[in-house]
């Protein structure tokens, strides 16, 4: 069975906890390194999930990266 991948709200967390730690200064240098490869892991896939959103709202609009307060300003 494939585990399940921790979501958007789940890596943010998580990295805030590393950063927290890595910040404290009190990890030994070998947790310190694998925090830092941890951390880099979550940015990696926490961008990978937003330009997939932002590809998705590209998507949903007609006129593709239209400001979304545009689209009021021409209901006025």
């Amino acid at each position: 069975m494939k585990k399940k991948e921790p979501t958007f709200e789940e890596r943010l967390t998580r990295l805030q906890s590393i950063v927290t730690s890595l910040e404290n200064g009190n990890s030994p240098l070998e947790e310190s390194v694998a925090l830092y490869k941890e951390g880099l892991a979550h940015v990696a896939a926490c961008r990978k999930q937003l330009e997939q959103a932002r590809h998705d709202i590209r998507l949903c609009t007609e006129a593709g990266t239209e400001p979304f307060d545009a689209q009021e300003q021409d209901g006025e």
